[in-house]
């Protein structure tokens, strides 16, 4: 696609994160007539989020796709059609529904350049509406960016803010390889400052959220602005917590990761998805596979998903996923040794 590739920001306005992404879609369907949307109910509905909003009325209908209700046939044809040379946006309603179209991202998307020799290439974006706090139950709850990260071919992204949520839009659709970009439903509405025209956040780069000295917390998604609550709350006992957001699953910033564990001495994963291995696993042996691992002075925790289905009670939906309060009890008792 031929667009700039350095940020632009002759300005920026506050908009919500759904906002982001629509302005960020937009941009893309302006600027490139091989760029195509996809999904169940983005046309005249405007998305199960609202997140597509308008657009089929800005571009019609042969640029936004209504799908029929078949995650498995909906995928396999925003792949057909990337290697076909378009650039195909393909929204799932809930990133739960995703398992019925891995056929489709992991052994087709994910491998086709690998088993052509590098001679074709699969540009598909595809967004995943994810994670709790909805009241949506099991089956619509989930976190599941572990289990694609763990697949090579792919790339993975998890922003957590407006201005990352279009940036990191706008990067995939230059990146020549799928890229799954995971939205946190209870982000949607939350507004920040997003710059004005086309820019792009780096995929594989980490971005730290507040610098501290006695700890590294390490999340992302809803869980960086989790942390950064918590460590708000900590700086009151004087304790200084150097918040990370991940940004990107797959690949992950090794050397901002490393350089601060090696800073503070001490290392929290804190993430949605279920604990045993999921992304802070990962990151944890990172770390204890590095040179940081001579730098660290407590244990490594890991704060992740209970081991369970996500719960509909709302209460017992919060106890199923780390919050503010359980982050701030993890590092007091990992900065005062008591683990």
């Amino acid at each position: 696609m031929n667009v700039p590739t350095t940020v632009e920001k002759p300005g920026s306005r506050e908009l919500s994160y759904a906002e982001a992404l629509r302005e960020a879609m937009g941009l893309a369907l302006e600027r490139d007539d091989r760029v195509i949307l996809m999904g169940e109910d983005i046309g005249v509905y405007g998305g199960a989020f609202q997140v597509t909003g308008d657009l089929v009325d800005r571009f019609g209908t042969d640029r936004v796709r209504d799908t029929p209700i078949s995650e498995l046939g909906g995928a396999g044809v925003a792949v057909g059609a990337a290697l076909t040379g378009l650039r195909p946006i393909f929204e799932f309603q809930f990133s739960d529904f995703a398992m019925l179209a891995m056929e489709q991202i992991a052994n087709q998307a994910a491998k086709l350049r690998y088993m052509l020799g590098g001679e074709a290439s699969v540009p598909v974006v595809m967004r995943m509406p994810g994670g709790s706090g909805t009241g949506a139950a099991a089956q619509h709850s989930q976190s599941l960016e572990a289990w694609f990260g763990h697949v090579p071919g792919l790339k993975v992204v998890q922003p957590s803010t407006p201005e990352d949520a279009k940036g990191l839009l706008l990067a995939a659709l230059e990146d020549p390889d799928p890229v799954i970009i995971f939205e946190h439903k209870m982000l949607y509405k939350m507004k920040g400052e997003v710059p004005e025209g086309w820019y792009t956040t780096p995929i594989g780069k980490a971005a730290i959220r507040r610098e501290g000295t006695d700890v590294t917390i390490v999340a992302s998604a809803i869980m960086v602005h989790r942390a950064l609550a918590a460590a708000d709350e900590l700086a009151k006992d004087g304790i200084s917590v150097e918040v990370i957001d991940l940004r990107s699953v797959r690949p992950i910033d090794r050397e901002t990761i490393i350089a601060s564990v090696k800073k503070t001495g001490k290392l929290v994963c804190v993430y949605e998805g279920v604990r045993t291995l999921g992304v802070g696993a990962e990151i944890s042996a990172m770390i204890a596979e590095s040179e940081a691992f001579d730098f660290l002075d407590a244990p490594i925790q890991r704060l992740g998903g209970a081991e369970a289905p996500i719960p509909y009670n709302p209460e017992l939906e919060k106890a199923a996923v780390p919050q503010t309060p359980g982050i701030v009890d993890c590092v007091r008792k990992l900065v005062g040794g008591q683990v």
